[in-house]
Protein backbone atom coordinates (compact mmCIF):
# COMPACT_ATOMS: atom_id res chain seq x y z
CA UNK A 1 0.00 0.00 0.00
CA UNK A 2 1.57 3.69 -0.82
CA UNK A 3 1.75 5.96 2.05
CA UNK A 4 -0.79 8.51 0.88
CA UNK A 5 -0.06 11.82 3.07
CA UNK A 6 -2.20 15.26 2.98
CA UNK A 7 0.20 18.32 1.23
CA UNK A 8 0.92 20.14 4.34
CA UNK A 9 -0.30 24.18 4.97
CA UNK A 10 2.00 26.16 5.76
CA UNK A 11 1.35 26.62 9.37
CA UNK A 12 1.26 22.51 9.81
CA UNK A 13 4.46 22.58 12.22
CA UNK A 14 2.45 25.08 14.27
CA UNK A 15 -0.66 22.30 14.00
CA UNK A 16 2.10 19.95 15.66
CA UNK A 17 3.35 21.57 18.05
CA UNK A 18 0.39 22.60 19.65
CA UNK A 19 -1.09 18.98 19.31
CA UNK A 20 -3.90 20.23 17.42
CA UNK A 21 -3.14 16.58 15.98
CA UNK A 22 -4.41 12.61 16.59
CA UNK A 23 -2.38 9.97 16.94
CA UNK A 24 -3.58 5.82 15.93
CA UNK A 25 -1.62 3.37 15.75
CA UNK A 26 -2.53 -0.22 14.67
CA UNK A 27 -0.23 -3.70 14.98
CA UNK A 28 -1.68 -5.59 12.07
CA UNK A 29 -0.70 -9.28 10.94
CA UNK A 30 2.42 -8.51 8.50
CA UNK A 31 3.13 -4.33 9.04
CA UNK A 32 2.63 -1.77 12.66
CA UNK A 33 1.81 1.30 11.45
CA UNK A 34 1.31 4.69 12.64
CA UNK A 35 -0.57 7.55 11.37
CA UNK A 36 -0.69 11.06 12.36
CA UNK A 37 -3.81 13.43 11.47
CA UNK A 38 -4.15 17.34 11.12
CA UNK A 39 -7.36 19.61 12.33
CA UNK A 40 -9.34 17.60 8.61
CA UNK A 41 -8.22 14.21 9.88
CA UNK A 42 -5.97 13.83 6.49
CA UNK A 43 -2.89 12.34 7.41
CA UNK A 44 0.26 14.32 7.57
CA UNK A 45 2.92 12.14 8.41
CA UNK A 46 2.87 7.90 8.82
CA UNK A 47 5.55 5.60 9.86
CA UNK A 48 5.56 1.87 9.70
CA UNK A 49 7.34 -1.34 10.75
CA UNK A 50 6.97 -4.51 9.43
CA UNK A 51 6.73 -8.08 11.12
CA UNK A 52 5.94 -11.76 11.29
CA UNK A 53 3.94 -14.07 13.29
CA UNK A 54 6.33 -17.18 14.35
CA UNK A 55 4.54 -20.77 14.25
CA UNK A 56 6.25 -22.05 17.27
CA UNK A 57 4.98 -25.71 18.81
CA UNK A 58 1.80 -25.80 16.50
CA UNK A 59 0.68 -22.08 17.84
CA UNK A 60 1.00 -18.93 15.81
CA UNK A 61 2.36 -16.70 18.29
CA UNK A 62 4.01 -13.18 18.60
CA UNK A 63 6.47 -12.65 21.35
CA UNK A 64 5.82 -9.37 23.73
CA UNK A 65 9.23 -8.38 22.57
CA UNK A 66 8.47 -8.10 19.05
CA UNK A 67 5.21 -5.90 20.18
CA UNK A 68 7.47 -3.17 22.19
CA UNK A 69 10.40 -3.55 19.47
CA UNK A 70 8.38 -2.76 16.63
CA UNK A 71 6.01 -0.06 18.34
CA UNK A 72 9.01 1.64 19.01
CA UNK A 73 10.02 1.44 15.82
CA UNK A 74 7.32 2.45 14.25
CA UNK A 75 7.22 5.24 16.10
CA UNK A 76 10.43 6.15 15.15
CA UNK A 77 9.67 5.99 11.75
CA UNK A 78 6.30 8.10 12.13
CA UNK A 79 8.70 10.73 14.22
CA UNK A 80 11.27 10.94 11.69
CA UNK A 81 8.69 11.62 8.93
CA UNK A 82 7.37 14.57 11.00
CA UNK A 83 10.59 15.87 11.40
CA UNK A 84 11.40 15.73 7.71
CA UNK A 85 8.45 17.22 6.64
CA UNK A 86 7.64 20.28 8.93
CA UNK A 87 11.52 20.39 10.62
CA UNK A 88 9.83 19.87 13.96
CA UNK A 89 9.95 16.95 17.17
CA UNK A 90 6.41 15.10 17.76
CA UNK A 91 6.27 15.74 21.38
CA UNK A 92 2.55 15.59 21.97
CA UNK A 93 0.03 15.26 20.05
CA UNK A 94 -4.39 15.78 20.79
CA UNK A 95 -5.62 12.08 21.19
CA UNK A 96 -3.94 8.80 21.19
CA UNK A 97 -5.52 5.29 19.81
CA UNK A 98 -4.79 1.91 19.51
CA UNK A 99 -5.74 -1.11 17.39
CA UNK A 100 -4.79 -4.41 16.98
CA UNK A 101 -5.56 -7.71 15.42
CA UNK A 102 -8.64 -8.95 17.31
CA UNK A 103 -9.99 -12.32 19.08
CA UNK A 104 -7.04 -14.26 20.85
CA UNK A 105 -5.31 -14.89 23.67
CA UNK A 106 -3.07 -12.86 26.22
CA UNK A 107 -3.34 -13.99 29.75
CA UNK A 108 -1.81 -12.21 33.21
CA UNK A 109 -0.96 -13.30 36.56
CA UNK A 110 -1.43 -10.44 39.43
CA UNK A 111 1.75 -8.87 38.77
CA UNK A 112 1.00 -8.42 35.15
CA UNK A 113 2.86 -11.33 34.18
CA UNK A 114 2.59 -13.27 30.88
CA UNK A 115 0.99 -16.78 31.31
CA UNK A 116 1.16 -18.62 28.22
CA UNK A 117 2.75 -17.00 24.85
CA UNK A 118 0.35 -15.21 22.80
CA UNK A 119 -2.56 -17.38 20.85
CA UNK A 120 -3.53 -15.17 18.13
CA UNK A 121 -6.59 -15.04 15.87
CA UNK A 122 -4.78 -17.30 13.51
CA UNK A 123 -4.98 -20.71 15.89
CA UNK A 124 -7.81 -22.66 15.05
CA UNK A 125 -7.15 -25.21 18.05
CA UNK A 126 -9.82 -24.60 20.18
CA UNK A 127 -13.02 -26.35 18.12
CA UNK A 128 -14.06 -28.18 21.30
CA UNK A 129 -14.70 -25.32 23.24
CA UNK A 130 -15.90 -23.19 20.49
CA UNK A 131 -18.34 -26.01 20.21
CA UNK A 132 -19.63 -26.83 23.08
CA UNK A 133 -19.61 -22.60 24.09
CA UNK A 134 -22.31 -22.20 21.32
CA UNK A 135 -24.26 -25.10 22.04
CA UNK A 136 -24.27 -23.49 25.87
CA UNK A 137 -25.45 -19.65 24.87
CA UNK A 138 -27.00 -20.45 21.78
CA UNK A 139 -24.96 -18.02 20.04
CA UNK A 140 -21.81 -18.72 17.26
CA UNK A 141 -18.47 -18.69 20.01
CA UNK A 142 -15.52 -19.02 16.53
CA UNK A 143 -12.66 -20.73 17.16
CA UNK A 144 -10.43 -17.30 17.23
CA UNK A 145 -12.31 -15.68 20.06
CA UNK A 146 -10.67 -15.21 23.62
CA UNK A 147 -13.33 -16.94 25.60
CA UNK A 148 -12.76 -19.98 22.82
CA UNK A 149 -9.27 -20.08 23.88
CA UNK A 150 -10.06 -19.56 27.85
CA UNK A 151 -12.38 -22.42 27.89
CA UNK A 152 -10.03 -24.64 25.94
CA UNK A 153 -7.76 -24.20 28.64
CA UNK A 154 -9.73 -25.13 30.89
CA UNK A 155 -10.59 -28.45 29.14
CA UNK A 156 -6.87 -29.44 28.57
CA UNK A 157 -6.42 -28.81 32.40
CA UNK A 158 -3.70 -26.21 31.74
CA UNK A 159 -1.79 -25.59 34.65
CA UNK A 160 -1.45 -21.45 34.23
CA UNK A 161 -5.41 -21.42 34.65
CA UNK A 162 -4.83 -20.82 38.94
CA UNK A 163 -2.43 -17.92 38.75
CA UNK A 164 -5.13 -16.43 36.09
CA UNK A 165 -5.62 -12.61 36.80
CA UNK A 166 -6.70 -10.63 33.52
CA UNK A 167 -7.68 -11.39 29.92
CA UNK A 168 -7.24 -9.29 27.14
CA UNK A 169 -6.29 -8.87 23.12
CA UNK A 170 -3.31 -7.48 21.74
CA UNK A 171 -4.85 -3.65 21.11
CA UNK A 172 -6.01 -4.09 25.25
CA UNK A 173 -2.78 -5.51 26.73
CA UNK A 174 -0.73 -2.36 24.46
CA UNK A 175 -3.16 0.33 25.92
CA UNK A 176 -2.80 -1.27 29.34
CA UNK A 177 0.70 -0.42 29.36
CA UNK A 178 0.47 3.07 27.84
CA UNK A 179 -1.96 4.24 30.15
CA UNK A 180 -2.13 1.77 33.59
CA UNK A 181 -6.14 1.22 32.67
CA UNK A 182 -7.63 -2.05 31.13
CA UNK A 183 -10.79 -1.37 29.27
CA UNK A 184 -11.35 -2.43 25.43
CA UNK A 185 -13.20 -0.51 22.66
CA UNK A 186 -17.30 -2.22 22.57
CA UNK A 187 -15.89 -3.53 19.07
CA UNK A 188 -12.60 -5.04 19.95
CA UNK A 189 -14.38 -6.60 23.29
CA UNK A 190 -17.48 -8.54 21.19
CA UNK A 191 -14.58 -10.51 19.71
CA UNK A 192 -13.78 -11.33 23.37
CA UNK A 193 -17.19 -12.44 24.54
CA UNK A 194 -20.66 -11.97 22.98
CA UNK A 195 -22.06 -8.44 23.74
CA UNK A 196 -25.51 -7.48 25.13
CA UNK A 197 -26.41 -5.02 22.59
CA UNK A 198 -29.16 -2.97 24.85
CA UNK A 199 -26.27 -2.41 27.73
CA UNK A 200 -23.61 -2.19 25.92
CA UNK A 201 -21.92 -4.40 28.08
CA UNK A 202 -20.76 -8.07 28.24
CA UNK A 203 -23.87 -10.58 27.70
CA UNK A 204 -24.67 -11.42 31.87
CA UNK A 205 -27.07 -14.58 31.38
CA UNK A 206 -23.90 -16.13 28.86
CA UNK A 207 -20.94 -14.77 31.53
CA UNK A 208 -23.73 -16.41 34.54
CA UNK A 209 -23.35 -19.42 32.62
CA UNK A 210 -20.02 -19.90 31.54
CA UNK A 211 -19.36 -19.26 35.59
CA UNK A 212 -21.71 -22.24 36.34
CA UNK A 213 -19.70 -24.41 33.56
CA UNK A 214 -16.07 -24.03 34.91
CA UNK A 215 -17.07 -24.03 38.93
CA UNK A 216 -14.77 -25.94 40.55
CA UNK A 217 -12.37 -26.48 37.15
CA UNK A 218 -9.30 -24.25 38.03
CA UNK A 219 -10.35 -20.67 37.63
CA UNK A 220 -10.15 -18.19 40.60
CA UNK A 221 -12.07 -15.41 39.68
CA UNK A 222 -15.33 -15.27 37.77
CA UNK A 223 -15.25 -14.34 34.08
CA UNK A 224 -16.47 -10.89 34.19
CA UNK A 225 -13.79 -10.17 36.57
CA UNK A 226 -10.80 -11.69 34.08
CA UNK A 227 -12.40 -9.35 31.19
CA UNK A 228 -11.26 -5.69 30.16
CA UNK A 229 -14.22 -2.69 30.85
CA UNK A 230 -15.94 -1.83 27.96
CA UNK A 231 -15.93 1.15 26.46
CA UNK A 232 -17.79 2.93 23.59
CA UNK A 233 -16.32 5.48 21.04
CA UNK A 234 -15.61 8.79 21.95
CA UNK A 235 -15.60 7.24 25.63
CA UNK A 236 -12.10 8.42 27.67
CA UNK A 237 -10.15 5.36 28.28
CA UNK A 238 -7.23 7.25 30.12
CA UNK A 239 -4.22 8.96 28.98
CA UNK A 240 -0.36 8.04 27.74
CA UNK A 241 1.40 7.76 31.66
CA UNK A 242 5.58 8.46 31.89
CA UNK A 243 6.32 4.79 31.63
CA UNK A 244 3.66 4.39 28.75
CA UNK A 245 5.20 7.72 26.62
CA UNK A 246 9.02 6.11 27.11
CA UNK A 247 7.59 2.41 25.78
CA UNK A 248 6.65 4.09 23.11
CA UNK A 249 9.35 6.66 22.11
CA UNK A 250 12.79 5.70 24.47
CA UNK A 251 14.63 8.53 23.04
CA UNK A 252 12.06 10.73 25.65
CA UNK A 253 11.03 13.34 23.17
CA UNK A 254 7.19 12.23 23.13
CA UNK A 255 5.73 13.69 26.60
CA UNK A 256 2.84 11.64 28.75
CA UNK A 257 -0.54 12.99 29.43
CA UNK A 258 -2.08 12.73 25.98
CA UNK A 259 -5.95 11.48 26.02
CA UNK A 260 -6.52 8.21 25.00
CA UNK A 261 -9.57 6.61 22.82
CA UNK A 262 -10.85 3.52 24.02
CA UNK A 263 -8.33 0.48 22.15
CA UNK A 264 -10.24 -1.28 19.20
CA UNK A 265 -9.59 -4.21 17.01
CA UNK A 266 -8.78 -4.22 13.10
CA UNK A 267 -12.63 -4.99 12.29
CA UNK A 268 -13.36 -2.20 13.95
CA UNK A 269 -10.88 0.36 12.67
CA UNK A 270 -11.95 -1.06 9.25
CA UNK A 271 -15.57 -0.15 9.36
CA UNK A 272 -14.58 3.61 10.60
CA UNK A 273 -11.83 3.73 7.49
CA UNK A 274 -14.67 2.66 4.83
CA UNK A 275 -17.52 4.99 6.83
CA UNK A 276 -18.99 1.79 7.52
CA UNK A 277 -20.78 1.92 10.74
CA UNK A 278 -24.57 2.80 10.03
CA UNK A 279 -27.15 -0.10 9.37
CA UNK A 280 -26.96 -1.49 6.00
CA UNK A 281 -23.74 -0.60 5.40
CA UNK A 282 -21.42 -3.31 4.94
CA UNK A 283 -17.17 -3.34 4.10
CA UNK A 284 -14.50 -6.04 3.33
CA UNK A 285 -10.82 -6.05 4.25
CA UNK A 286 -8.76 -8.60 2.28
CA UNK A 287 -5.11 -9.35 3.74
CA UNK A 288 -3.76 -11.69 5.71
CA UNK A 289 -7.50 -12.64 6.70
CA UNK A 290 -10.27 -11.58 4.54
CA UNK A 291 -13.82 -10.59 6.17
CA UNK A 292 -16.81 -8.75 5.62
CA UNK A 293 -18.62 -6.87 7.84
CA UNK A 294 -22.12 -5.47 7.78
CA UNK A 295 -23.92 -3.92 10.34
CA UNK A 296 -27.64 -5.28 10.48
CA UNK A 297 -30.87 -3.53 10.76
CA UNK A 298 -31.82 -6.29 13.50
CA UNK A 299 -31.50 -9.70 15.06
CA UNK A 300 -30.71 -12.31 12.42
CA UNK A 301 -33.20 -15.57 12.80
CA UNK A 302 -31.15 -18.11 13.82
CA UNK A 303 -27.24 -19.19 14.84
CA UNK A 304 -25.12 -19.91 12.11
CA UNK A 305 -21.71 -21.14 12.68
CA UNK A 306 -20.43 -19.35 9.66
CA UNK A 307 -21.76 -16.20 11.11
CA UNK A 308 -19.69 -14.06 14.08
CA UNK A 309 -22.07 -11.28 15.79
CA UNK A 310 -19.63 -8.78 16.84
CA UNK A 311 -20.25 -5.03 17.40
CA UNK A 312 -19.35 -1.23 15.76
CA UNK A 313 -16.82 0.94 18.75
CA UNK A 314 -20.24 2.16 19.15
CA UNK A 315 -22.18 -0.95 19.97
CA UNK A 316 -24.42 -1.98 16.78
CA UNK A 317 -24.76 -5.44 16.22
CA UNK A 318 -22.64 -6.40 12.92
CA UNK A 319 -22.81 -9.89 11.30
CA UNK A 320 -18.88 -10.83 10.38
CA UNK A 321 -17.94 -13.35 8.02
CA UNK A 322 -14.27 -13.94 8.98
CA UNK A 323 -11.91 -15.91 6.67
CA UNK A 324 -8.66 -17.32 8.22
CA UNK A 325 -7.13 -17.18 4.65
CA UNK A 326 -6.88 -14.09 2.80
CA UNK A 327 -3.83 -13.19 0.27
CA UNK A 328 -1.27 -14.96 2.12
CA UNK A 329 -1.13 -17.64 -1.06
CA UNK A 330 -1.12 -15.03 -3.78
CA UNK A 331 1.82 -13.59 -1.95
CA UNK A 332 3.58 -16.73 -2.43
CA UNK A 333 2.73 -17.38 -5.95
CA UNK A 334 3.80 -13.55 -6.50
CA UNK A 335 6.94 -14.07 -4.70
CA UNK A 336 8.10 -17.28 -7.00
CA UNK A 337 7.29 -15.73 -10.45
CA UNK A 338 9.39 -13.08 -9.40
CA UNK A 339 11.96 -15.37 -8.55
CA UNK A 340 11.85 -16.68 -12.40
CA UNK A 341 11.54 -13.29 -13.49
CA UNK A 342 15.09 -12.59 -11.83
CA UNK A 343 16.12 -15.48 -13.21
CA UNK A 344 15.72 -14.56 -16.57
CA UNK A 345 17.45 -11.26 -15.67
CA UNK A 346 14.51 -9.28 -15.32
CA UNK A 347 14.46 -6.92 -12.19
CA UNK A 348 11.02 -5.94 -11.32
CA UNK A 349 9.99 -4.16 -7.91
CA UNK A 350 6.61 -6.12 -6.34
CA UNK A 351 3.90 -3.58 -7.35
CA UNK A 352 4.72 -4.28 -10.73
CA UNK A 353 4.84 -8.03 -10.11
CA UNK A 354 1.45 -7.96 -8.87
CA UNK A 355 -0.17 -5.52 -10.74
CA UNK A 356 0.76 -7.79 -14.08
CA UNK A 357 -0.32 -10.98 -12.58
CA UNK A 358 -3.44 -9.43 -11.35
CA UNK A 359 -4.34 -7.73 -14.61
CA UNK A 360 -3.40 -10.97 -16.39
CA UNK A 361 -6.59 -12.58 -14.68
CA UNK A 362 -9.04 -10.06 -15.97
CA UNK A 363 -8.57 -12.60 -19.50
CA UNK A 364 -8.82 -15.79 -17.57
CA UNK A 365 -11.67 -18.33 -18.48
CA UNK A 366 -14.64 -16.84 -15.76
CA UNK A 367 -15.30 -20.49 -14.22
CA UNK A 368 -11.77 -21.01 -13.56
CA UNK A 369 -11.61 -23.38 -16.65
CA UNK A 370 -11.41 -26.45 -14.64
CA UNK A 371 -8.19 -25.31 -12.27
CA UNK A 372 -8.47 -25.00 -8.82
CA UNK A 373 -6.61 -23.96 -5.77
CA UNK A 374 -7.12 -23.73 -2.16
CA UNK A 375 -4.84 -20.97 -0.02
CA UNK A 376 -5.07 -22.68 3.17
CA UNK A 377 -1.98 -21.69 5.10
CA UNK A 378 -3.94 -22.22 8.13
CA UNK A 379 -7.25 -23.98 9.25
CA UNK A 380 -10.39 -22.68 8.15
CA UNK A 381 -13.47 -22.97 10.77
CA UNK A 382 -16.20 -22.08 7.75
CA UNK A 383 -15.22 -24.52 5.85
CA UNK A 384 -14.66 -27.23 9.05
CA UNK A 385 -10.84 -27.09 8.82
CA UNK A 386 -8.50 -27.10 11.63
CA UNK A 387 -5.15 -27.03 9.60
CA UNK A 388 -4.85 -25.64 6.04
CA UNK A 389 -2.81 -27.24 3.10
CA UNK A 390 -2.55 -24.58 0.24
CA UNK A 391 -3.07 -27.11 -2.88
CA UNK A 392 -3.64 -26.03 -6.84
CA UNK A 393 -5.49 -28.61 -8.97
CA UNK A 394 -6.79 -29.01 -12.38
CA UNK A 395 -8.59 -31.32 -14.17
CA UNK A 396 -6.49 -33.24 -17.22
CA UNK A 397 -8.28 -31.58 -19.76
CA UNK A 398 -7.85 -28.17 -18.08
CA UNK A 399 -5.88 -25.39 -20.37
CA UNK A 400 -2.93 -24.38 -17.86
CA UNK A 401 -1.84 -20.71 -18.63
CA UNK A 402 -0.99 -17.69 -16.71
CA UNK A 403 -4.65 -15.86 -16.86
CA UNK A 404 -6.93 -18.72 -15.56
CA UNK A 405 -4.50 -19.35 -13.21
CA UNK A 406 -4.61 -15.83 -12.05
CA UNK A 407 -8.00 -15.90 -12.03
CA UNK A 408 -8.43 -19.04 -10.18
CA UNK A 409 -5.50 -18.08 -7.09
CA UNK A 410 -7.97 -14.85 -7.23
CA UNK A 411 -11.23 -16.73 -6.65
CA UNK A 412 -9.67 -18.60 -4.38
CA UNK A 413 -9.10 -16.42 -1.88
CA UNK A 414 -12.40 -15.26 -2.14
CA UNK A 415 -14.32 -18.37 -2.07
CA UNK A 416 -14.25 -18.87 2.11
CA UNK A 417 -16.09 -15.39 2.26
CA UNK A 418 -18.74 -16.30 -0.51
CA UNK A 419 -19.91 -19.29 1.83
CA UNK A 420 -20.28 -17.25 4.32
CA UNK A 421 -22.13 -14.43 2.04
CA UNK A 422 -24.86 -16.51 1.09
CA UNK A 423 -25.75 -17.36 4.07
CA UNK A 424 -27.12 -13.73 5.21
CA UNK A 425 -27.49 -12.64 1.32
CA UNK A 426 -29.59 -15.77 0.89
CA UNK A 427 -30.90 -17.53 4.03
CA UNK A 428 -31.12 -14.37 5.83
CA UNK A 429 -32.49 -11.75 3.15
CA UNK A 430 -29.75 -9.18 4.54
CA UNK A 431 -29.80 -6.15 2.53
CA UNK A 432 -26.82 -3.78 1.81
CA UNK A 433 -27.07 0.08 0.82
CA UNK A 434 -23.20 -0.39 0.45
CA UNK A 435 -20.25 -2.05 0.42
CA UNK A 436 -16.52 -1.12 0.58
CA UNK A 437 -13.65 -2.85 0.04
CA UNK A 438 -10.35 -2.31 0.72
CA UNK A 439 -7.08 -3.59 1.99
CA UNK A 440 -3.91 -4.67 -0.38
CA UNK A 441 -5.98 -7.12 -2.39
CA UNK A 442 -7.55 -4.42 -4.21
CA UNK A 443 -4.21 -2.02 -4.98
CA UNK A 444 -4.63 -3.24 -8.51
CA UNK A 445 -7.22 -0.74 -10.06
CA UNK A 446 -10.31 -2.85 -10.89
CA UNK A 447 -8.94 -6.70 -10.78
CA UNK A 448 -10.19 -7.81 -7.44
CA UNK A 449 -12.93 -5.31 -6.87
CA UNK A 450 -14.35 -6.21 -9.98
CA UNK A 451 -14.14 -10.16 -9.32
CA UNK A 452 -15.53 -9.65 -5.53
CA UNK A 453 -18.41 -7.93 -7.27
CA UNK A 454 -19.16 -11.24 -8.71
CA UNK A 455 -18.52 -13.28 -6.16
CA UNK A 456 -21.12 -11.48 -4.05
CA UNK A 457 -23.42 -10.59 -6.78
CA UNK A 458 -23.24 -6.99 -5.18
CA UNK A 459 -22.21 -3.58 -6.48
CA UNK A 460 -18.58 -2.72 -4.56
CA UNK A 461 -17.10 0.56 -4.03
CA UNK A 462 -13.14 1.55 -3.45
CA UNK A 463 -11.92 5.06 -3.19
CA UNK A 464 -9.16 6.56 -1.00
CA UNK A 465 -11.13 6.80 2.30
CA UNK A 466 -9.09 3.41 3.91
CA UNK A 467 -5.74 4.97 2.09
CA UNK A 468 -4.16 4.31 5.60
CA UNK A 469 -6.18 1.46 6.55
CA UNK A 470 -6.77 1.00 10.02
CA UNK A 471 -4.38 2.90 11.78
CA UNK A 472 -6.15 5.95 10.25
CA UNK A 473 -9.47 4.55 11.53
CA UNK A 474 -7.94 4.21 15.04
CA UNK A 475 -6.71 7.73 14.46
CA UNK A 476 -10.29 8.53 13.54
CA UNK A 477 -11.55 7.53 16.77
CA UNK A 478 -9.08 9.64 18.95
CA UNK A 479 -10.17 12.50 16.96
CA UNK A 480 -13.84 11.72 17.62
CA UNK A 481 -13.24 11.41 21.45
CA UNK A 482 -11.52 14.48 21.46
CA UNK A 483 -13.24 16.83 19.24
CA UNK A 484 -16.96 15.33 19.17
CA UNK A 485 -19.74 17.49 19.99
CA UNK A 486 -21.89 16.45 23.62
CA UNK A 487 -24.31 13.93 22.24
CA UNK A 488 -22.92 13.75 18.44
CA UNK A 489 -22.95 10.01 17.14
CA UNK A 490 -19.77 8.49 15.74
CA UNK A 491 -22.22 7.70 12.09
CA UNK A 492 -22.82 11.78 12.36
CA UNK A 493 -18.98 12.66 13.11
CA UNK A 494 -17.76 10.48 10.28
CA UNK A 495 -20.43 12.30 7.38
CA UNK A 496 -20.29 15.18 8.80
CA UNK A 497 -16.91 15.81 9.79
CA UNK A 498 -14.41 13.06 7.98
CA UNK A 499 -16.31 11.79 5.09
CA UNK A 500 -17.72 15.02 3.39
CA UNK A 501 -17.50 15.06 -0.44
CA UNK A 502 -15.69 11.29 -0.67
CA UNK A 503 -15.16 10.14 -3.56
CA UNK A 504 -15.89 6.49 -4.61
CA UNK A 505 -15.47 4.36 -7.57
CA UNK A 506 -18.14 1.86 -7.85
CA UNK A 507 -18.26 -1.52 -10.28
CA UNK A 508 -21.17 -3.78 -10.76
CA UNK A 509 -21.12 -7.27 -10.90
CA UNK A 510 -20.50 -8.68 -14.70
CA UNK A 511 -23.50 -10.99 -15.48
CA UNK A 512 -20.54 -13.02 -16.96
CA UNK A 513 -18.34 -13.01 -14.25
CA UNK A 514 -21.08 -14.11 -11.57
CA UNK A 515 -22.13 -16.90 -14.23
CA UNK A 516 -18.70 -18.48 -13.75
CA UNK A 517 -17.64 -17.44 -10.35
CA UNK A 518 -21.26 -19.52 -9.34
CA UNK A 519 -19.83 -22.81 -11.58
CA UNK A 520 -16.31 -22.43 -9.82
CA UNK A 521 -17.82 -21.78 -6.70
CA UNK A 522 -19.52 -25.42 -7.53
CA UNK A 523 -16.45 -27.00 -7.96
CA UNK A 524 -14.48 -25.51 -4.79
CA UNK A 525 -17.41 -27.11 -2.64
CA UNK A 526 -16.88 -30.46 -4.68
CA UNK A 527 -13.24 -30.59 -4.01
CA UNK A 528 -13.17 -29.33 -0.28
CA UNK A 529 -13.09 -33.27 0.73
CA UNK A 530 -9.47 -33.34 -1.50
CA UNK A 531 -8.62 -30.63 1.15
CA UNK A 532 -9.92 -32.62 4.28
CA UNK A 533 -8.25 -36.12 2.74
CA UNK A 534 -5.18 -34.05 3.04
CA UNK A 535 -5.19 -32.84 6.04
CA UNK A 536 -5.68 -35.73 7.80
CA UNK A 537 -3.46 -38.01 5.93
CA UNK A 538 -0.05 -35.35 6.33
Amino acid sequence: MTDTVARPPADMREVIDQGRTALGIELGSTRIKAVLTGPDHAAIAVGSHDWENQFVDRTWTYSLEAVWSGLQACFAALAADVKQRYGTELRTTGALGVSAMMHGYLAFDADGELLTPFRTWRNTNTGEAAEQLSELFGYNIPHRWSIAHLYQAVLNGEEHLGRLAHLTTLAGYVHWKLTGRQVLGTGDASGMFPIDIATGGYDTRMLGQFDDLVAGRGLPLKLADLLPAVLPAGEPAGTLTEAGARLLDPSGVLQPGVAMCPPEGDAGTGMVATNSVARRTGNISAGTSIFAMIVLDGELSRVHPEIDLVTTPAGDLVAMVHCNNGASELNSWAGLFAEFAAALGVERDSSTIFETLFRSALDGAADGGGLMAFNYLSGEPITRLHEGRPMFLREPGSSLNLATFMRTQLYSALATLRIGMDVLQKAESVRLDRMFAHGGLFKTEGVAQRLLAAAIDTPVSVGNLAAEGGAWGIAVLAAFHRTRTPGQSLDDFLNTSVFAGAQLDTVDPDPADVAGFDAFMRRYVAALPVQQAAVEHS
